[in-house]
């Protein structure tokens, strides 16, 4: 797979690769360190290397409650009939691929199931804290898995791309208004200020107390912080892109074309051009087929006295079998199928019930959606 996430395959649910990339274990070894102290505050006797081993597993249930969450997300999704491509565990936590024809209805019921995994995580592992010795390193590991279980649920449930809330409410306004696009805008929107809440929050938090707040906390903050506005910025980014995308069409991307046999001379082509307002000329094969296109430069440069002598053919660029696809289409279908095409014509027809309409070139659509 080209674009799976970097990093080990470590095992297979469903068919579905689970992918371990390095940057995971980054943030294991970083939750062992900040979690060391409580160690050994609580069992000052330990060993070094034990007390490390001891915190090293409270990052280590916290990396299994990501994949929990990942495919919980990734199981129903499964469910709902899409395709899963890979479940990721990375630097931020983890992500699920999948692909397929989405509803509101199943992208909420997704998005959810991520968070609630991990907060009956969090009920359970409460639970098995209180059946341990309260003053043992047992129940610390289990009650601390407790607290990031229920951090971790709960803050996903904040509505706010790239959240799992934003998901949520992205398919909710979806869902109302029938606008995929103006959902994401809304939940990339809330996202930024849940990014600037978050930062804020952290940093004010410890001043009402009348502390200040210490360098780990505004880094960590800063971080947390950062990675939200990123996301819900890319969330934005990408609903301006997809609308870009759906207002694509023939007439806006394409040349507007007449079309004459192969036969026919230069004088014949600009009478058609003046009487129809076209401003490119295609060429028609004995059997009707799109067979090349005037080249606008070449046939500029005949003088006025020559051009009824000259065949289209002596200024034509030759178009390959299949260059062609349907005026009618619009949005991503149009850009899937001028993509289809670009690979091996840069320069196509556009055509609708078998009359020529447009020159389309690849290069003028792709500016149109970088626009």
């Amino acid at each position: 797979m080209a674009d799976r996430t970097r990093g080990w395959v470590v095992g297979r649910v469903a068919g579905s690769p689970v992918v371990l990339s390095p940057s995971s274990l980054l943030v294991v070894a970083v939750i062992a360190l900040v979690f060391a102290p409580s160690v050994r505050v609580r069992a000052p006797g330990l060993g070094t290397g034990s007390t490390y081993v001891v915190a090293l597993v409270v990052g280590l249930l916290l990396l299994l409650s990501v994949l929990v969450h990942e495919l919980a997300h990734g199981l129903t999704a499964r469910a709902r009939g899409l395709q899963v491509r890979e479940y990721a565990l990375t630097l931020i936590g983890g992500h699920t691929a999948f692909g397929g024809r989405i509803t509101p209805g199943t992208q909420a019921l997704v998005a959810v199931v991520g968070p609630l995994a991990n907060l009956l995580l969090a009920g359970l592992f409460w639970l098995a804290g209180g059946l341990a010795d309260p003053r043992g390193l047992a129940a610390l590991v289990l009650y601390a898995a407790a607290y990031s279980n229920a951090f971790v649920g709960l803050f996903n449930l904040v509505p706010g791309l790239p959240l799992d809330g934003g998901m949520v409410l992205e398919a909710a306004v979806w869902g109302a208004g029938g606008d995929r696009r103006r959902g994401a805008l809304v939940a990339g929107w809330s996202g930024r200020v849940v990014a600037v809440g978050f930062a804020v929050v952290v940093v004010a938090l410890p001043l009402t107390r009348g502390a200040t707040p210490d360098l780990w906390s505004v880094a960590w903050g800063a971080l947390i912080g950062a990675f939200l506005w990123s996301g819900a910025s890319e969330a934005i980014r990408g609903a301006r892109r997809g609308r870009a995308v759906d207002a694509l069409h023939v007439g806006s991307v394409g040349v507007p074309a007449v079309a004459l046999p192969a036969t026919a001379v230069l004088a014949e082509a600009d009478a058609e051009r003046g009487r129809t307002g076209a401003r490119a000329v295609v060429l028609l094969a004995p059997d009707g087929r799109p067979a090349a296109y005037v080249d606008p430069e070449a046939a500029n440069a005949v003088p006025a006295a020559e051009r009824a002598g000259v065949p289209l053919t002596a200024v034509a660029v030759t178009l390959p079998a299949g260059a062609v696809v349907d005026a009618g289409l619009h949005g991503p279908a149009l850009v899937q199928a001028v993509a289809a095409v670009s690979r091996f014509a840069p320069v196509m027809v556009a055509v609708s019930e078998g009359r020529v309409v447009a020159l389309l070139r690849s290069t003028d659509v792709a500016a149109a959606l970088r626009s």
